[in-house]
Order: structure tokens, then C-alpha cells, then sequence
């Protein structure tokens, strides 16, 4: 597995648990939700100052969202 697809994991099971959709994810972070669904699909990746957003929107630690283990 890629490391996009590592962190799209890793962003769907945090944005699940948050209780967050993909919509409601791509509004906050001022994005398309067809975006939202590519990066968590492996296909797109974001740029740092958006994961850094991501990170927060979400209330996880910026390095549980790199874990690639």
C-alpha cells in the first residue's frame, strides 16, 4: 500500500470517528468534496498547510494522521 493510501486511511477512520462526512469535511477545509474523496482514496494529495488544518479540524496529533504503519 502507498503511503497517499496510508494517510487516506488514516484521514477517513479520524474524520469517522470525529462524526464528520465527507461533505461536512470538504466545507470546512474549503475544498471540493470529489477532493475529499480522491485523498482518502489514495489518488490526491494535500498540501501540508491543508493537513495541518486537517489536524486540527479533527483533533489528532498531525503525526497519528502520518502514521504509514
Amino acid at each position: 500500500m502507498s503511503r497517499l493510501n496510508y494517510l487516506g486511511n488514516n484521514i477517513k477512520k479520524y474524520r469517522e470517528a470525529k462524526g464528520l462526512t465527507q461533505i461536512a469535511l470538504a466545507v470546512r477545509l474549503e475544498l471540493s468534496y470529489e477532493y475529499i474523496c480522491r485523498v482518502e482514496r489514495g489518488q490526491k494529495c494535500m498540501s501540508l498547510r491543508k493537513l495541518f488544518e486537517l489536524a486540527d479540524i479533527l483533533e489528532v496529533d498531525f503525526c497519528k494522521l502520518m502514521d504509514f504503519k
